[in-house]
């Protein structure tokens, strides 16, 4: 039990660096008010979730512990809904209700057809 927990631990220590990356480097570029950082980090784990998903059910022989491994540990580091959220509520207590009402919109549509479009991807890779 100790090694699953501390390979979960391990691939979320990377899901979470490669976050900070994204998000670094998005919002850097991008700037502005709006958490574009965030919002790319969510939609490429999004994808990327349906993509391993897809993988793991067609392609790859991806079972228990290894899928816990890459779907809890790193892609629960990796995607960021807390973030999103305080960002949301932030926004919202800034008094921009459009740039919230967007991160919502955005974030949740967006996320499920990038999911969808991994998912879909993944079965002909």
């Amino acid at each position: 039990m100790f090694q699953k927990l501390l390979i979960i631990a391990l691939a979320g220590s990377v899901g979470t660096l490669a976050r900070y990356g994204i998000v670094g480097l998005v919002q850097g570029r991008t700037g502005g008010d709006f958490p574009w950082g965030t919002f790319a980090a969510n939609m490429a784990g999004c994808f990327l979730a349906g993509l391993v998903w897809a993988l793991a059910e067609t392609r790859v022989s991806l079972e228990g512990p290894a899928r816990t491994y890459i779907m809890v540990g790193f892609m629960g580091a990796f995607t960021t809904f807390s973030a999103y959220t305080l960002e949301t509520s932030e926004l919202l207590r800034a008094g921009q209700y459009a740039f919230a009402a967007a991160n919502v919109a955005l974030q949740n549509t967006i996320g499920i057809a990038l999911f969808f479009t991994g998912l879909s991807i993944g079965k002909y890779v």
